[in-house]
């Protein structure tokens, strides 16, 4: 069962599709337009016997549902931005304090003892950042946890040591 059903205004002009608002013309923004949609029958069988139910008819009970359903819409996307922006800064604001932690721990920090050796290859104390040449007298710094070899000189050694002759 199809039919056709036209709505008409005053003296729109025919180029102008209807569901845009056109201020220009006279006609205001906010007029209400006609909506065709194909539904299933049962979900019209439902909207009508809503509509009785309470009491009004079935194009306003589908208008109030529309607007309800886009306002939560709304509304949820707004908490979920709102939620991932306060998520995203927490995130951030973490691993900035994780970032300075880190920086702040010296690379001697996680050194559990020292051997002494000679430098075979240019290298860096890991204490203070000055040249270690090949024959250098240095040591090597062993760590409890995986990672890239740690040199020191003899004045960070002295310095961890505690002993300064």
């Amino acid at each position: 069962m199809y039919h056709a059903v036209t709505h008409e205004t005053d003296e729109q002009d025919s180029s102008t599709p209807e569901s845009e608002p056109t201020p220009a013309d006279g006609h205001d923004a906010k007029k209400e337009r006609v909506l065709h949609t194909r539904i299933p029958a049962v979900l019209e069988a439902e909207l009508k016997a809503a509509a009785a139910a309470l009491r009004m008819p079935v194009s306003n009970l589908v208008r109030t549902i529309l607007e309800d359903a886009v306002a939560m819409a709304d509304r949820a996307t707004g908490h979920v931005e709102s939620s991932l922006t306060r998520a995203a800064k927490s995130v951030h604001a973490e691993r900035e304090r994780l970032k300075s932690k880190v920086k702040s721990l010296s690379p001697l920090a996680s050194v559990v003892a020292y051997q002494p050796v000679k430098i075979a290859r240019e290298t860096v104390c890991a204490g203070c950042g000055a040249s270690l040449a090949p024959g250098d007298d240095a040591a090597l710094g062993v760590t409890e946890r995986i990672g890239p070899k740690v040199f020191a000189c003899p004045r960070c050694l002295e310095e961890r040591s505690g002993s300064n002759d």
